[in-house]
């Protein structure tokens, strides 16, 4: 099980600024407006050996402090369920308010790792102000200033202590392949055309889909596991915070996936929270297929719509632009077939082993005819290579001056193994290393 960092709190306490800190992002909106975190946001941060997933709880919430209390108390419980820690945070230059005091009472229940983090102790008085936060009876108290970072390493120094020893990925002999995205996307629609029954129900409302389920599929040639974010929800629970629980699922989906099938929307294009789910595919080098549903509903097609419309995905995806994209209309049942070949397809580019020799045989050439531009006089010359033995495509090259090897020459290597050794809809990894 991977671990996963929830940060909760009333609003305008901080909790989006912490986000952009621990994840070294500026993904989180920030601004003085209470409340101005429309969309939860998550990310993937590694600190010491771990790698764990962020959760900005945020929450887009109008109206009277009983409402917003309503909020938080809901995005308070499901991140209880899914989280491994609990950041909870509290302002050090407001004190404790009501909502403060609400969102305590919830933590004191919890079996859960809670650390309350007083945000915006920049100065000696406000370490002396954060003293009173010592009230809730949850503990310690950790002083940070996200906007500047103290406190933060102390503070993920004592997080990753709760974590245990990290696991190394297992390669597994079946695939498992994620159906992610977006609500109402159709991800349900989609599984249930493949195993040809109502497994998961379908509505046309956003987020009736709770769980995350996995399904053997063995059929047409086929063997593996399909995960759906995907459940059934009990009308007691309608009010709930959907978006959020779906987020945490997806989260979990995605880090027991082999490879992610990433539906979304032909009317809507790539949009920023399917941005959000491809990032953090592609930051746990998981393999990726683009789905693009609903395509029958695109009316008026012309010789170059698809074409156009792919283009618009490739430049949006950039710089990671070798990933199949699929068109289909799950209605249908057009095209659905040709996600599941390319899905186990890029499961083998993921699992795939190259020879040193091959490796050598092909790539020292290539650094022989176009090497590395020479800095301060110095010329590089890589005199080996090799992929490492683990569970996702990473490649070494030993090299007399690795720190003078720049991005832009990486993604040159890059697209010369993808061109020769098809990693298709696979992140690869490079390390250039002293000889």
């Amino acid at each position: 099980m991977k671990n996963i960092v929830a940060i909760v709190g009333r609003p305008n306490v901080g909790k989006s600024t912490l986000f952009n800190r621990l994840t070294e992002s500026r993904k989180a909106i920030v601004d003085e407006a209470s409340g101005v975190t429309r969309d939860r946001q998550y990310g993937k941060t590694t600190w010491g050996k771990h790698e764990f997933s962020v959760v900005d709880t945020g929450g887009y919430v109008r109206g009277s402090d009983d409402e917003f209390e309503g909020e938080i108390r809901k995005q308070v419980e499901i991140a209880l369920q899914e989280a491994t820690v609990i950041l909870f945070v509290v302002d050090a230059m407001v004190g404790i308010t009501d909502l403060d005091n609400a969102v305590a009472n919830l933590l004191r229940r919890a079996k859960k790792k809670i650390f309350v983090v007083a945000n915006k102790v920049d100065n000696a008085a406000r370490i002396a102000d954060a003293a009173e936060f010592y009230s809730f009876g949850l503990g310690f108290v950790h002083n940070v200033s996200s906007i500047n970072g103290s406190g933060t390493g102390d503070l993920l120094d004592e997080v990753i202590h709760e974590f245990g020893e990290p696991q190394e990925e297992i390669e597994s002999d079946i695939p498992r392949i994620a159906i992610v995205g977006r609500p109402n996307v159709g991800k349900s629609s989609f599984i249930n055309a493949l195993i040809g029954e109502e497994r998961n129900i379908v509505t046309p409302t956003a987020g009736t889909t709770r769980d995350a389920v996995g399904t053997r599929y063995n059929s047409y040639g086929f063997d593996f596991i399909l995960t759906d974010t995907a459940g059934l929800r009990k009308k007691s629970k309608v009010e709930e915070d959907i978006e959020f629980y779906s987020v945490m699922r997806t989260i979990r989906a995605i880090e027991n996936a082999d490879v992610c099938v990433l539906l979304i929307e032909a009317h809507e294009g790539m949009m920023a929270q399917d941005m959000n789910i491809f990032s953090l595919a592609i930051k746990n080098k998981k393999g990726i297929v683009i789905m693009v549903n609903k395509w029958d509903l695109i009316e008026e097609k012309g010789t170059n719509t698809m074409k156009d419309f792919k283009g618009r995905i490739v430049q949006k995806i950039q710089p990671f632009t070798d990933v199949p994209i699929i068109f289909t209309s799950v209605t249908d049942k057009q095209r659905i077939y040709d996600v599941l070949e390319s899905a186990v397809k890029v499961f083998q580019n993921r699992i795939k082993k190259i020879s040193t020799s091959k490796l050598n045989d092909v790539m020292l050439p290539i650094f022989e005819n176009s090497p590395p531009p020479s800095v301060k006089g110095k010329f590089v010359k890589v005199k080996f290579a090799t992929m490492l033995p683990t569970y996702k495509p990473t490649f070494a090259f030993y090299c007399n001056h690795p720190k003078y090897i720049k991005e832009p020459y990486k993604r040159y290597i890059e697209n010369r193994l993808r061109e020769n050794f098809d990693f298709s809809g696979v992140p690869i990894q490079l390390f250039f290393r002293e000889k």
